[in-house]
């Protein structure tokens, strides 16, 4: 049995240690805001917070969790980071399929809890390796730029 502290809660897993943290919140704790992407870190679609940290699900192995922090899309609203990107998100109409937007709510959040009031160079460096098909990059910068702005 692995203990994972996600959103909030303790809950204990079946599973092998080795096993991705993608997998165990999608099929095992049933959370499947969390999207599987590319299975390689690369396009951030995974994209979760370790102690507040956006860090890609795919390729972590949940036996190195350890007690730290898993924060999820379905909880991520509970923050002020995360509650104004989403609400920025709507705001702007950011969304296009949306199959990517998760992934990019969690880097922004990250971004704006370390970084209130980022630079164009602190957004892309946040940003960088999230991949949307759709190319909502435009709305995306100008979605973290109004959450930062509390809009």
């Amino acid at each position: 049995m692995i203990t994972l502290h996600v959103n909030g809660s303790e809950r204990s897993l079946d599973a092998p240690a080795e096993m991705p943290l993608l997998w165990a919140l999608r099929d095992v704790l049933g959370l499947t805001g969390t999207k599987f992407g590319c299975g390689i870190a690369q396009c951030g679609a995974c994209t979760v917070h370790l102690d507040g940290a956006a860090v890609r699900s795919c390729q972590l192995p949940i036996g190195v969790i350890g007690a730290r922090q898993v924060t999820t899309i379905e909880a991520v609203g509970e923050t002020p980071q995360g509650r104004s990107i989403q609400q920025a998100w709507l705001d702007l109409e950011v969304v296009q399929c949306g199959y990517c937007q998760p992934g990019q709510v969690m880097s922004a959040a990250a971004l704006l809890s370390h970084s209130p009031s980022p630079s164009d160079a602190d957004i892309d460096a946040a940003m960088a390796g999230n991949l949307c098909r759709c190319g909502t990059y435009v709305r995306i910068r100008e979605g973290i730029k109004h959450a930062a702005r509390g809009a």
